[in-house]
């Protein structure tokens, strides 16, 4: 049952380009075709060759941007049904939240991020709001997705309210002002510890499976052994691989009933979804002894996993091939394809900022042949994996 917290689409703030209802296909709601159109669009479909962990990994079996996307959305839906939220805008805003992320991930970010230092930098996140409201443009009538004010608001600021604001977002906003200084909807925020819980623990099973993190250390998370244990006497005869499976399920279970339970109590008495954005705090959240095993965990997942002496080593590789796509397309922009030649702009920062976006746009695949196209060999250990 909704609860009066939960954004309504039937009171959305609408869009920033006026449609006429005569152009709507079938019986859905604002948010159902937000999510719709996310699904439908090319930027989504590019997450299937984007990093999650590991670059360009040859394992059928490891995580990308696109699996890793589902899984959100699959843990927000379950999260939203049990708090009385609307399910569709929580799916929407999961599924849409890594659309800015560069090939290589992190590593890539980094590098854009260095380029562009005198044209204001990169960010992803902006950058998915970008993509969403201008890049990728399928429709006769306006530029972008065109997605409704609830979905660009939660993007924009699902992990709260903004200080700095990148330049790219700060152009979006004066275009569509999104009010970047309060709270999102309970659905942003939700999605948001989806995000968490799913890559907390997903990229466990990753991490494992490749060799790169140990049971043994993991155990030494003194709540991961409580469930380890729990499922030794549970599942005695069971092979090694699918106790850490259940494993994973298990950690999952407990930290979305945590914040289900806390994010109950914490939403009691919110009569609408304004009410939610001007509490001036999250609601959201998990309570105090889960925030504290999820911090140590993700700790753990940064020593252990993410700055793997070779993963480190991965990533520099990954982030120089992506500082020399940028430099050799600024100094020849014929390399990139004609439709982004064509619209490539004469004057700075917007020509080195579609360059940029070309590059963003990239899947990992993409970047590699790329880059061995212009530099005639292909770029030596950029898979771990």
């Amino acid at each position: 049952m909704k609860q009066p917290y939960a954004s309504d689409p039937a009171r959305s703030r609408g869009r920033e380009f006026a449609i006429e209802q005569s152009l709507a296909r079938g019986p859905r709601s604002a948010f159902q075709r937000d999510r719709d159109r996310i699904v439908h669009s090319i930027a989504f479909r590019r997450l299937r060759h984007k990093t999650q962990v590991f670059i360009a990994p040859d394992g059928d079996h490891y995580r990308v941007r696109l699996t890793h996307s589902l899984e959100v959305a699959q843990i927000g839906r379950v999260i939203a049904r049990a708090l009385g939220l609307d399910e569709d805008l929580t799916e929407a805003l999961c599924l849409a939240h890594d659309i800015g992320h560069p090939p290589f991930g992190h590593a890539g970010e980094e590098a854009l991020d260095n380029a562009l230092g005198k044209w204001g930098g990169f960010d992803h996140n902006a950058q998915c709001l970008r993509v969403l409201m201008r890049l990728e443009s399928p429709y006769c009538e306006h530029e972008g997705l065109n997605l409704s004010w609830e979905v660009l608001e939660g993007l924009a600021k699902h992990n709260g309210p903004l200080g700095m604001i990148p330049w790219a977002l700060e152009e979006l906003d004066a275009a569509y002002p999104l009010d970047l200084t309060t709270w999102p909807s309970l659905e942003a925020q939700v999605a948001a510890l989806a995000d968490d819980i799913a890559y907390d623990n997903h990229d466990i099973d990753d991490g494992l499976r490749a060799g790169f993190l140990e049971l043994d250390e993991l155990l030494s998370l003194d709540f991961v052994a409580d469930q380890w244990r729990a499922i030794e006497a549970k599942f005695p005869g069971a092979p090694q691989d699918r106790r850490l499976r259940e494993l994973v399920r298990s950690q999952i279970g407990l930290m979305v009933n945590d914040l289900i339970t806390e994010t109950a109590a914490r939403a009691a008495g919110m009569g609408s979804a304004d009410e939610v954005r001007a509490a001036g705090r999250p609601l959201a959240a998990f309570s105090p002894a889960m925030t504290a095993h999820e911090r140590s965990l993700k700790a753990f997942m940064y020593d252990k996993l993410y700055h793997h002496p070779q993963q480190l080593q991965t990533a520099e590789r990954a982030r120089a091939v992506t500082a020399g796509l940028y430099a050799a397309l600024v100094q020849d922009p014929r390399l990139m394809d004609e439709g982004w030649l064509a619209r490539l702009p004469a004057e700075e920062p917007a020509r080195s900022r579609h360059i940029a976006d070309y590059i963003a746009g990239m899947t990992d695949k993409f970047a590699i042949s790329a880059h061995a196209r212009i530099y005639g060999r292909t770029p030596e250990g950029l898979r771990n994996v």
